[in-house]
């Protein structure tokens, strides 16, 4: 498709929207700099994740870690730490892993075009065109959700988004429709105008600068528009959780590092079916410690992943000494500091769970 074939003029839109930004683009943390690494640590944060959660998560970090170089030199439960509460950990993996290669690989620089910052993990092909626009001014696309958005409206596109046809317009599009000049301010632009105005639910079209060329607003569509794919069923997995209790103190184990939420902390689990009595499994969970006694059951949680939903029984006990137990004093928390620690999102809800619970 070439730009003839568009219903106005790309510069039409981007003139229109660069007009609005000039007075009405939001003012964040990481929009008054061009330095690299700080726009692709906004980045990654951003995936997935809304600005207001993001923005002190992202201060905190500068403060840790002002350079790529100090971030790299970190541990990696040590980001994964800072990182709780964010969500989506693989995020923070890559990130840490992307910062070492920055300064092994790339000697301490971040590649500037499209292709080349795809080679660090976690930056996808609209992560990397956001990094090459916004920190070095590029001529590059990018299609996050905000983005995807508006397209979808922009065009009338009907058909849900996320098709491997209607992903390849969409990028077609959003290539058509990125200017040769200003392309930093452009980026920040389409970004802010989905996520102020063309916003998933009743979007605010009267305040829209690109209205007047909008294919959803011309035929009515833009409440319905974009189309939604058909939901997956994802299955269930079952699992008991016991809340060790000593002098106030719990222990907790942390997932190890590169699997499933790799460097998380969670309460000791075991897993079962759905068919299988959590009483039963509670007393296999109980010899594992060789511990004895009654145990509370605090109650069930349900906790859905990307690609599973897990049910959780909690229980909770308290033991006398722990002198028996192999994993030692640095495992054992107070209860005021449990909120603070980076446990998973099930696990979190467990908590919540014993906090509600009381003595």
């Amino acid at each position: 498709m070439n730009s003839t074939e568009l219903p106005f003029r790309p510069t039409d839109f981007s003139q229109q929207l660069l007009a609005w930004y000039g007075q009405s683009g939001r003012n964040l943390p990481w929009r008054n700099t061009r330095d690299p690494y700080r726009i692709w640590l906004s980045e990654i944060m951003l995936q997935q994740t809304t600005v207001s959660a993001v923005i002190d998560y992202y201060q905190r970090f500068l403060e840790k870690f002002p350079t790529v170089e100090t971030l790299a030199a970190t541990s990696l439960e040590h980001v994964i730490d800072l990182w709780a509460g964010l969500g989506y950990y693989s995020r923070a993996r890559n990130l840490h892993t992307a910062a070492k290669m920055v300064v092994e690989q790339f000697h301490g620089r971040f590649p500037e075009d499209v292709e080349s910052l795809q080679q660090l993990p976690g930056v996808g092909r609209s992560t990397a065109g956001a990094i090459s626009a916004l920190a070095f001014d590029q001529r590059a696309a990018i299609l996050d959700g905000n983005v995807r958005r508006v397209l979808c409206r922009l065009f009338a596109l009907q058909e849900p988004p996320r098709s491997s046809q209607a992903e390849k317009q969409l990028w077609r599009w959003s290539e058509q429709l990125t200017p040769a000049e200003q392309v930093h301010d452009y980026t920040q632009a389409i970004m802010d105008l989905g996520a102020m105005i063309c916003v998933p639910r009743n979007p605010l079209c009267h305040q829209c600068p690109a209205v007047g060329i909008c294919q959803a607003h011309k035929l009515e569509l833009a409440q319905s528009l974009p189309l939604k794919g058909a939901s997956k069923k994802i299955p269930t997995r079952y699992e008991i959780a016991l809340l060790i209790n000593h002098q106030d103190r719990y222990l907790l184990r942390r997932r190890i590092i590169t699997g499933f939420l790799g460097g998380m902390w969670e309460f000791p689990t075991l897993s079962m079916t759905a068919e299988e009595d959590p009483e039963k499994k509670l007393q296999l969970l109980l010899s594992d410690f060789a511990l004895t006694g009654a145990a509370t059951k605090l109650g069930s949680i349900e906790h859905v992943y990307s690609h599973f939903r897990l049910h959780s029984d909690a229980y909770h006990i308290k033991i006398d000494n722990f002198s028996h137990l192999s994993e030692g004093e640095n495992c054992w928390f107070p209860l005021h500091e449990l909120p603070t620690i980076a446990l998973h999102g099930a696990h979190k809800k467990i908590l919540a769970k014993r906090l509600q619970h009381g003595d």
